[in-house]
């Protein structure tokens, strides 16, 4: 079968979906299909441009594909005969973003326009798909909610699950992933000032503006925590972000409600870390149970601060709470085989 996977592309921007989207096309050659990616640009800001986006993606034609699989708007709104769709971003600025006002539509006729515009062409391409995956239960019930298609969560497996073997618990809490104020590394620089002084704590990953890079190094310097605090802020090699992985005692991840579990999460499950986040962060809270495989804080410093200094009050749990995280996440039986069936369905 000829598969094509349909994905968004702003240059010189790589994240979860990106790594997806590449590992989804490995695993269907794997699985005797050909298979090829096709990246659609798209631009949200300004907002006033995003209608003659949606118009380009909605008009192209799609040839010489049996099954086509799409991935996030507005690339989902591409039509074909046979496609599928497994939703990992609408555009929530339209959506629950738009309800609490942290939005780029403006606030005048021209935004509810644009929001009426994109709801309906969502509801039009979901209508018109074969079938709808979600990549958590957070995803799959805002999608409930907000246009009425129910779907299947099918959560994504990680890449390369034999590379995360754990086994080492050096002095440091681990924050990978691409930085930038959703992702919330800066929340993590002021719990680390407030903190114990043997709290360590590494972030690495590329910033998405040069803005992220200087708030982070900004309060560093405010909080003089230069001998406590590593910033590795670049797309950085797999191996380099495995070794991360491997040799930290738990993994923060502190999204403001994200869609996703995020890759980091599960890499860190698997490597038997365990898991810190907000109560405020979304899809990773279905891997965090408080005092089985980690910490939810509320998200403020203070309470970020608490949950550090335990990570090293106790090694010896700290360790079983990563026990219970690597648990947690084989019981699902997440594997390539059975989501490459479901997608082709």
């Amino acid at each position: 079968m000829k598969v094509l996977i349909v994905n968004n592309m702003a240059p010189f921007i790589w994240g979860g979906a990106e790594e997806l989207a590449v590992n989804l096309q490995k695993n269907l050659i794997i699985a005797g299909h050909d298979a090829e990616i096709m990246r659609i640009p798209f631009q949200w800001e300004p907002a006033s441009r995003i209608p003659s986006q949606m118009l380009l993606t909605r008009t192209l034609e799609v040839f010489n594909t049996d099954h086509v699989i799409a991935l996030k708007f507005p690339a989902y709104l591409v039509r074909h005969h046979r496609k599928s769709l497994w939703l990992l971003h609408q555009y929530r600025q339209a959506y629950d973003l738009y309800d609490v006002g942290q939005t780029n539509l403006p606030a005048d006729q021209t935004g509810a326009d644009i929001r009426k515009a994109i709801i309906n062409a969502d509801n039009e391409s979901f209508a018109e798909s074969r079938h709808i995956y979600t990549n958590s239960e957070v995803t799959r019930k805002r999608l409930l909610k907000y246009n009425g298609f129910d779907s299947q969560v099918l959560l994504p497996p990680v890449n390369d699950p034999e590379a995360f073997t754990g086994g080492q618990f050096d002095d440091y809490i681990f924050a990978g992933g691409r930085v930038n104020g959703m992702k919330r590394q800066y929340l993590l620089l002021q719990a680390l000032a407030k903190a114990d002084k043997r709290v360590k704590l590494i972030i690495a990953g590329p910033p998405e503006s040069p803005a992220d890079t200087q708030q982070l190094n900004a309060i560093i310097e405010e909080f003089s925590l230069q001998d406590r605090v590593k910033l590795d802020l670049r797309f950085l090699p797999r191996a380099t972000y495995v070794d991360y992985v491997n040799r930290a005692l738990a993994v923060a991840y502190i999204p403001f409600d994200e869609d996703s579990l995020g890759y980091v999460a599960m890499e860190a499950a698997t490597a038997r870390k365990a898991l810190i986040t907000t109560t405020d962060s979304g899809g990773i809270l279905g891997l965090v149970t408080p005092g089985e495989t980690g910490w939810r804080a509320e998200p403020t410093a203070e309470s970020l601060a608490e949950v550090m200094n335990a990570v090293f009050e106790s090694k010896t749990r700290t360790k079983q709470y990563g026990e219970g995280a690597q648990a947690l996440w084989n019981g699902l039986g997440i594997n390539w085989p059975e989501t490459i069936e479901a997608l082709l369905k």
